[in-house]
């Protein structure tokens, strides 16, 4: 317990000393997670609503690899994005290797999948009446994505919660394409591994607590965001 205690009050000194390279990493890993889970929302919440109200020839194949993706270990995602981007990859000459591009490509293959199958659950639990009765009133196919997803707001909200939670925490794929560069690469889950192998245990979990924080603090306003709405629905 002396241990732990000991690394709370380091995190604590940490944040109070306002060091520059503790924010450089925060900064860093803050960006490189929203940028891939708002591609991922991009991607993952137009994708998931087909899966969730197409009737088409694959869609029960596809929903299993959008499913099979969801449980995608980071280093296997981290292994493919490494091979195309290396310099005998098929994308080697666009020289993304060992940056924070490479990251956010890393992230977005494991968050798209979360996106994506959360989505299409939450879109297919909508009532079919709901969009059978839009169409009756004239709405075009535009409208009515919109209002499904409107009505499924919470359970893409919890896409999205699930996609940022799938990365902000990951260091096996970010390790492996970003090479963990100072003041280029170096993110929080990587500099926890760095001071951890160093034998800086105490730094380490000191570093973790910050990271558990910032992770809290944002799927705090995440989820308030998700049950903002939950009054006027009762």
């Amino acid at each position: 317990m002396g241990v732990i205690w000991d690394a709370v009050v380091e995190a604590v000194q940490l944040i109070g000393s306002g060091a520059p390279y503790l924010f450089e990493i925060i900064f860093l890993s803050l960006r490189v997670s929203a940028i891939a889970v708002g591609i991922a929302m991009i991607v993952g919440i137009p994708t998931g609503y087909l899966l969730g109200v197409g009737r088409f020839f694959g869609r029960r194949l596809s929903l299993v690899v959008v499913n099979t993706g969801m449980g995608l270990p980071p280093v296997v995602a981290g292994l493919i994005v490494f091979m195309f981007l290396s310099r005998s990859g098929p994308l080697g000459d666009l020289r993304l290797l060992f940056s924070t591009p490479a990251m956010i490509i890393a992230q977005v293959l494991i968050s798209t999948p979360l996106v994506t199958g959360v989505t299409a659950a939450s879109i297919a639990s909508v009532p079919l009446e709901l969009r059978l009765q839009a169409r009756s009133l004239g709405a075009s196919w535009w409208q009515e994505a919109v209002l499904t997803i409107k009505e499924a707001r919470r359970g893409v909200m919890a896409a999205v919660v699930a996609g940022f939670g799938g990365i902000i925490s990951e260091v096996g794929a970010v390790m492996i394409v970003g090479g963990n560069i100072e003041h280029s690469t170096r993110v929080m889950t990587t500099a926890i591994v760095l001071e951890a192998r160093k034998g800086n245990f105490g730094t380490a979990l000191a570093l973790g607590f910050i990271l558990i924080g910032i992770s809290f603090v944002i799927n705090g306003l995440l989820t308030t965001l998700q049950q903002s709405g939950a009054r006027y629905e009762r």
